[in-house]
């Protein structure tokens, strides 16, 4: 025999519903803070230097600020959907945020498997262009020359392409033919010894002249190393660190699918019973 199920009885389970719009609220508040904190320094460097060139993808992939503000708001968007559709048992909402999960998902694993399978090509159509355009760009936007600096000092390199130390020739500040006290020299963050231990001060002048020297002699002053060979070597060091922690974030975005379609059911078998 059945058991009878009561006039209050619902499918919906309230742990599954919770647990979604739980999670969603506290991406809802993240990607709030990252829309925030993207627009002031957007706005910030705006003010500081008169205008801001936006005219080519190169521009805004490159726009640090403005990536973390669109970035921000993609999350906003789609844990707000998550948010108010297992909130409001709304199963369009939830139907949007699963398909942007998936997508999402789909993405990465397209991504991964380029990485792995091609790496090389993505490593050359990477050089083709793109790089000339960061190097070009190193004085022109505050937030990627410090995001350059900082990454030549952390992962000891200088440059991004496998020309290593000699990309810098391709930037008007440290071409050979520049008129600047920087001609044929490397920003200071490509120097092995650019602090000094006594003064604790930092010698941005570390770095002249240096592509005037072979490399044999410029590796006793600076990194002579691009930055995405030695990134490409790092993360297959790393590998398995990578791909546990790659495959935990692929499985809890698939986890919230499987609550969200869930809730789905949940709500479509609510109505029926109502219909009914």
């Amino acid at each position: 025999m059945h058991r009878r199920r009561g006039p209050n009885f619902t499918y919906v389970s309230g742990c599954v519903k919770y647990m979604i719009f739980v999670l969603n609220f506290v991406f809802w508040l993240f990607g709030g803070l990252l829309i925030g904190v993207g627009l002031y320094a957007f706005i910030d460097k705006w003010q500081a230097m008169g205008q801001v060139k936006l005219e080519t993808v190169y521009d805004v992939l490159l726009n640090i600020s403005l990536l973390i503000a669109l970035l921000g708001g993609i999350v906003f968007i789609v844990s707000f959907a998550g948010c108010i559709g297992a909130l409001r048992e709304n199963t369009c909402l939830l139907k949007f945020y699963s398909l942007c999960l998936l997508v999402l998902f789909l993405f990465e694993m397209g991504s991964a498997v380029c990485g792995f399978v091609f790496p090389r090509s993505l490593h050359g159509l990477f050089e083709l262009g793109f790089t000339d355009r960061v190097v070009h760009s190193y004085r022109d936007d505050p937030d990627l020359q410090n995001f350059i600096d900082f990454a030549q000092k952390d992962f000891h390199c200088c440059g991004l392409t496998s020309d290593g130390y000699m990309d810098w020739s391709k930037n008007e500040y440290y071409n050979c033919t520049s008129p600047s006290v920087e001609r044929c020299g490397v920003p200071f963050s490509c120097c092995i010894n650019a602090t000094d231990i006594s003064s604790g001060l930092v010698n941005i002048m570390c770095g002249y002249g240096v592509q005037n020297y072979p490399v044999a002699e410029a590796s006793k002053r600076v990194w002579t190393s691009g930055c995405i060979e030695i990134v490409r070597s790092w993360a297959e060091r790393n590998l398995y660190t990578i791909a546990s922690v790659a495959l935990g974030v692929a499985l809890s975005q698939l986890f919230v699918i499987y609550l969200a379609k869930t809730l789905e059911g949940q709500i479509e078998l609510q109505k029926a019973r109502w219909q009914t």
